[in-house]
């Protein structure tokens, strides 16, 4: 790690979301963590909010007050229109607590049977949330989305969760069909990634600088 890193923990069990952020994030002199590696044997935190932003907030207060390191939490999930927004906060639990990304896709393409082409319109949202528990400074919070629609079966072996359904506007493919570069220019959490990324290289830049001094501060003292 260079002496411009500091840790930075990623508030999420989902390996496919770790995978995704760990690319996204990968060109900073940051070290990243898992909650696997911090906090073995946490049980999961209750999401019990109505919203994404407040799963996030939810997510990244519990981790970071428990590791005291800087947080990256992020609530995502899916929301078709003829659905009224559902799945929504509960796309990881749409069939039952506990469903496979399997069981998920199938319970979504039963809602969606009768719905013709025109009206299977959806998109991807994703929060997250950046939080220094050291700092006073209230957390920052972006979101990123990305527009399609639901296809009538699963196409694609990439991705995870709905990928496979998700027919992303403007590529004709789902997202599952898509290849690692093209899913991270497009979607919804390489965009929130974006609208993250300005206050994260400031949080670095702060960070080298107070190491900086520190260590001057120790050379002359």
């Amino acid at each position: 790690m260079s002496d411009a890193a500091f840790g930075l923990l990623l508030a999420t069990t989902n390996r496919g979301k770790m995978a995704e952020l760990r690319v996204l994030l990968g060109d900073l002199p940051v070290e990243f963590s898992s909650l696997a590696e911090m906090l073995p044997g946490r049980p999961p935190v209750s999401e019990d909010g109505h919203t994404f932003e407040e799963n996030a907030l939810i997510k990244a207060r519990a981790a970071a007050g428990e590791a005291m390191m800087v947080t990256l939490a992020e609530d995502s999930g899916l929301s078709v229109d003829a659905l009224g927004g559902q799945p929504g906060v509960r796309s990881a639990r749409y069939a039952r607590e506990g469903a496979t990304d399997g069981e998920n896709n199938e319970a979504l393409l039963a809602a969606l049977k009768d719905v013709p082409e025109a009206e299977r319109k959806a998109r991807f949202h994703c929060v997250m949330v950046l939080l220094d528990p050291w700092s006073e400074e209230p957390p920052v919070i972006v979101e990123g989305r990305c527009e399609g629609s639901i296809g009538r079966e699963a196409r694609g072996a990439g991705g995870f969760g709905y990928d496979p359904l998700f027919v992303v506007e403007g590529f004709g493919r789902t997202m599952a069909e898509l290849g690692d570069d093209e899913k991270n220019q497009v979607s919804h959490r390489s965009q929130a990634v974006k609208a993250l990324r300005p206050a994260l290289e400031a949080l670095v830049a702060r960070r080298a600088g107070q190491a900086r001094a520190l260590a001057e501060s120790e050379r002359h003292g």
